[in-house]
């Protein structure tokens, strides 16, 4: 490899590609919650009203996720990103 061809492969990509790559991350996470049941986004925010009795967070310190797997079995991840003292 030559020096002009390491110069030359370093182009930016389009905002034809980048925006097609900002599409697919919109419907997968649209496709995720696409199975979450009605209750669910009350739920989280009921669970950060609880964690804001104790400790002064925002909402985006918390991510909630429900997994199903093929045996009916539900997984709840709570993750909370809590401030320094």
């Amino acid at each position: 490899m030559s020096l002009l061809d390491y110069f030359k492969s370093r182009k930016k990509p389009s905002t034809a590609v980048m925006a097609k790559e900002r599409l697919q991350i919109i419907v997968a996470h649209q496709r995720g919650q696409r199975d979450t049941p009605d209750y669910f986004p009350q739920m989280k925010q009921e669970i950060i009203a609880v964690i804001r009795k104790y400790v002064q967070i925002s909402d985006d310190q918390v991510s909630v996720q429900l997994d199903q797997n093929d045996d009916n079995l539900s997984v709840l991840e709570l993750n909370v990103t809590l401030p320094e003292r």
